[in-house]
């Protein structure tokens, strides 16, 4: 059954969901009201670190993405630290993948800003659909002002952001991945089953190997089939067979990558911000297919120090280095079992992505202090000479890592329909126990009280009045009467996954 085109079921959902931001946006505004009176009577958070930088030093940067989480995160740093902030974003209608002459209009239109407004240093925080294009702008930036970016060029950006090319780059760097095939055809994904499976057999004879599994996954964005993790080969080869004769078409238009699947491991996440082919902040979490909460790992974990040393040694061995190596380098790792051990990385540790891109882990960097100043400078360094930006021209420079005490960050509206309102709806209709109906609400008030709002700030909540009150509410229903389905939405950057 349907209405004006959309199953009822997600009408429902829709409007379930506007609804609930507008019953919570008088509570919204009454918080909102409360900071700015208490920044009346306390210090404004901050505050000491937005009057720092003197005439001399005040640098204008650009910050683009800034609705995301990641890219307010930045801007918020350097407003506090006192420079210049430019912000900017575009709406996924004027998305520069839109065509060749929106990409061209779109590059030309940071070209004008940079140029316009004495840009001294544009931090990029693309996201998926607009690396490439972020990566074209950076070269027209560079070659046709005095601005610096942080952001990779055209070649560095694509090596790493198609999947097939990164591992493939992984591999000749000589650095731990699975094992990996591009297919173009489900015969191919038959014949790599095949092969291995003969190959497992022949090794279980001498060690009782288990036999290796992998999962199918889409080199170009495609949210339907992004989170599938069916393992393969089936039970057995009639039932691969159908599998994969459901799937969309697998062309050499539209190649897939068949991955080993890493059996019991842990998946993390890292940030990284590589300045003239040095790291020189760096933060890594525990992940997840989706994830909305962000727990730092210790500095000086092991787990830590070993992906931090695959990222160093990641940038030493690439091709673009020095002046040419600076932009966001983001990895997600899995790890098995006793796969890392305290002189680094093992063979047990694999890098299964890489984004080229700034990361949303950026966030554990967001409280004012002692380590955002440091981040602040390690981003500024992109604009000074080397002589300046290292320790003696070209010896190692500090890591700026997050604090010791870094604040969890989660997403209040995420938290309040997953772990709340979905659970609720469950319980009412019988699907979920009261156990773990209060197991998610315990949850999501551990969360409340000891964690930090990944957008809110009290000194500037407009920004998640905004996301939480116009731009999700405006965007589900823009969906809705579209016709667009949706299987659930990343409030932290602003993205819809389609299905």
């Amino acid at each position: 059954m349907t209405m004006a085109g959309y199953p009822i079921t997600d009408t429902f959902r829709t409007f379930s969901l506007t609804v609930l931001s507008i019953l919570l946006l008088p509570l919204s505004l009454l918080t909102l009201c409360l900071d700015y009176i208490s920044q009346y009577v306390l210090a404004r958070p901050g505050s000491e670190e937005h009057h720092e930088a003197d005439a001399r030093d005040r640098r204008t940067v650009l910050v683009t993405g800034v609705g995301m989480a990641k890219g307010l995160t930045l801007a918020r740093a350097f407003h506090l630290s006192g420079h210049r902030v430019i912000c900017a974003d575009f709406e996924a209608p004027r998305d520069p993948k839109g065509g060749a002459g929106a990409a061209d209009a779109y590059v030309e239109r940071l070209v004008d800003i940079v140029k316009t407004d004495g840009v001294d240093l544009w931090v990029s925080c693309s996201g998926v659909a607009s690396a490439a294009e972020d990566a074209v702008a950076k070269e027209a930036i560079e070659r046709r002002t005095k601005c610096r970016c942080v952001q990779f060029d055209l070649a560095t950006t694509m090596r790493l952001h198609e999947k097939d090319q990164f591992m493939a780059e992984t591999a000749r760097l000589g650095l731990p991945c699975p094992e990996t095939h591009t297919v173009t055809s489900q015969g191919g994904i038959l014949r790599i089953l095949d092969a291995s499976s003969s190959a497992d057999q022949e090794k279980g004879n001498e060690k009782k190997k288990k036999q290796r599994k992998f999962i199918l996954k889409p080199i170009g964005v495609d949210d339907a089939n992004r989170g599938n993790m069916t393992l393969l080969p089936l039970p057995t080869r009639p039932e691969t067979e159908t599998y994969l004769s459901r799937l969309p078409p697998i062309t050499t238009a539209n190649p897939w990558i068949v991955q080993q699947f890493i059996p019991g491991g842990a998946e993390y996440c890292t940030h990284a911000l590589i300045v003239k082919g040095q790291v020189r902040c760096f933060a890594a979490c525990p992940s997840a297919e989706l994830l909305m909460h962000y727990e730092a790992l210790p500095a000086d974990s092991v787990l830590f120090q070993a992906m931090l040393k695959f990222t160093r040694e990641f940038v030493a061995r690439s091709e673009a280095q020095g002046e040419e190596m600076t932009g966001h380098l983001s990895f997600d790792f899995m790890v098995e079992e006793d796969g890392v051990t305290e002189k680094g990385f093992t063979r047990e540790m694999y890098a299964i992505e890489c984004n080229p891109r700034a990361h949303t882990a950026v966030v554990l960097f967001a409280r004012p202090g002692r380590e955002m100043r440091d981040m602040v400078r390690a981003y500024l360094s992109a604009v000074e000479p080397p002589s300046k930006s290292t320790n003696g021209g070209g010896s190692e420079v500090k890591l700026v890592v997050p604090p010791s005490d870094a604040e969890s960050r989660y997403w209040i509206g995420h938290d309040l329909v997953s772990l709340v309102v979905h659970p609720a709806y469950r319980l009412a209709t019988g699907r979920i126990t009261l156990q773990e109906f209060l197991s998610g609400l315990i949850t999501f008030l551990t969360h409340v009280l000891t964690w930090k709002e990944g957008t809110w700030e009290a000194w500037d909540p407009w920004p998640a009045v905004a996301l939480y009150h116009a731009y999700w509410p405006l965007s589900i229903l823009d969906a809705w009467r579209r016709g667009q389905r949706w299987s659930r939405v990343n409030v932290s950057t602003t993205k819809m996954f389609t299905c």
